[in-house]
C-alpha cells in the first residue's frame, strides 16, 4: 500500500441511495483533488448553500450508532465510516466529496458500493509524497470491558480487532490483517452492518434505523438471521467491526502507521483512541517515506486493471 507519493480519484464518480439512519434520499459524488487536500466534505445546506468540513477526528460530534461529523446538526454528515473505510483501504489520500443529505448512503450496508465506484474510475499519484502519522508509543481508550489502542509497528498498518456477544449467533469472533488493497477488497468490504431485531422499535423512537432494511443490514432474531441469503462470511460481524475501525481512524488525516487493537471495541473507542494519540505529541510523529516504485498490477484474481493510472502533476 506504501507508494509513496499521494493519491486522489481519476474522475468524479457519483453514488445515490439512502441513509440507513435517517431513511433520506442522498446523492454523493466523489472528485479528485490536489495534494495535501486530504478527504473533504460539501454539505449542500437547502438554502442553496454549502458547509465543508474536512474528514478529521476533530470534527467528530457524534459515535453512538454511527460517526457523524459537523457541530452543527443542520450541516453534519453521518454515517461517514464506510466511505471513509473504502478510500482508506484504496490508499486514496484526497477527495472532495459532495453530498446533498444528512447521512451518506448506506447502499448494502458495506462499503462495496463505494470500492465498486473507486475501481470504476481508478486511482492516481500525484507529485507531492505521502504522508503517515507514525505512532511512537502505546496510547489506549478504555470503556468499560471495551478498549481501543495504538501501539508502534516498524512499517504498514496492522489490526487487531475481537468482539464478544451474549448473541450464540455471534459470540466470540477475532480478525487480523495488515491493511492494503487487496486484502481490504478480498475480506473486509462486502462485510455488512448488523442489528438485533429486539433492539428496532426502541431505535426507531429515538429516530435511527429509520432506513434499516434486510437489504442493508444482517438482522439477528433470538436464534436465526433473518436474511434468506445468510451471512457473506462466517466472521461476518468481526470483518464489519474492522471495517468500521478502518473508516474511524481514517479521521486521523493521513494513513497510520502503527498497530491498532481493540475488543468489543466501536465508534466511539476508536475516536476516542485517536484522540488520546494527538492529545500527547510524544506519541506520534507525521513523517514522509521515499517513493516506491509501483505494481504494474494488482493481485492476480482480484483485477485485470492496472493498479494505478499515470502520474498527476
Amino acid at each position: 500500500m506504501n507508494f509513496g507519493r499521494q493519491t486522489t480519484v481519476r474522475e468524479r464518480v457519483v453514488i445515490k441511495g439512502r441513509g440507513v439512519h435517517s431513511n433520506a434520499p442522498v446523492t454523493l459524488a466523489i472528485n479528485p483533488a490536489d495534494a495535501n487536500t486530504g478527504i473533504v466534505f460539501h454539505r449542500a445546506l437547502a438554502d442553496g448553500k454549502e458547509r465543508m468540513i474536512e474528514a478529521d477526528w476533530r470534527n467528530v460530534s457524534m459515535t453512538e450508532l454511527c460517526t457523524v461529523i459537523g457541530e452543527d446538526a443542520s450541516a453534519s454528515i453521518a454515517t461517514i465510516e464506510h466511505l471513509l473505510a473504502a478510500l482508506a483501504g484504496l490508499g486514496v489520500d484526497n477527495a472532495s466529496i459532495e453530498i446533498d443529505g444528512p447521512e451518506a448512503p448506506i447502499m448494502d450496508g458495506s462499503a462495496a458500493a463505494f470500492v465498486e465506484a473507486i475501481d470504476a474510475v481508478g486511482v492516481v499519484a500525484l507529485a507531492a509524497p505521502r504522508r503517515y502519522v507514525r505512532v511512537l508509543k502505546p496510547v489506549r481508550f478504555e470503556m468499560g470491558r471495551a478498549y481501543s489502542e495504538l501501539r508502534p509497528a516498524r512499517e504498514g498498518f496492522r489490526l487487531e480487532v475481537e468482539i464478544d456477544f451474549a448473541s450464540p449467533l455471534i459470540g466470540r469472533q477475532k480478525y487480523e490483517m495488515d491493511l492494503d488493497p487487496a486484502r481490504f477488497r478480498a475480506e473486509i468490504s462486502r462485510a455488512r452492518t448488523f442489528g438485533f431485531v429486539s433492539q428496532v422499535e426502541q431505535l426507531w423512537k429515538r429516530g435511527f434505523a429509520l432506513g434499516s432494511s434486510l437489504d442493508n443490514s444482517v438482522a439477528l432474531d433470538d436464534d436465526r438471521i433473518l436474511n434468506p441469503e445468510g451471512l457473506r462470511y462466517p466472521d461476518e460481524f468481526v470483518r464489519h467491526k474492522l471495517l468500521d475501525a478502518v473508516g474511524d481512524l481514517a479521521l486521523a488525516g493521513a494513513p497510520l502507521i502503527g498497530v491498532y487493537r481493540s475488543y468489543c471495541g466501536g465508534h466511539k473507542t476508536n475516536h476516542n483512541v485517536l484522540k488520546a494519540l494527538f492529545a500527547d505529541p510524544t506519541a506520534y510523529d507525521l513523517i514522509e517515506l521515499p517513493a516506491r516504485r509501483r505494481p504494474a498490477r494488482v493481485e492476480a484474481g482480484l483485477s485485470q486493471r492496472l493498479a494505478f493510472a499515470p502520474e498527476r502533476d
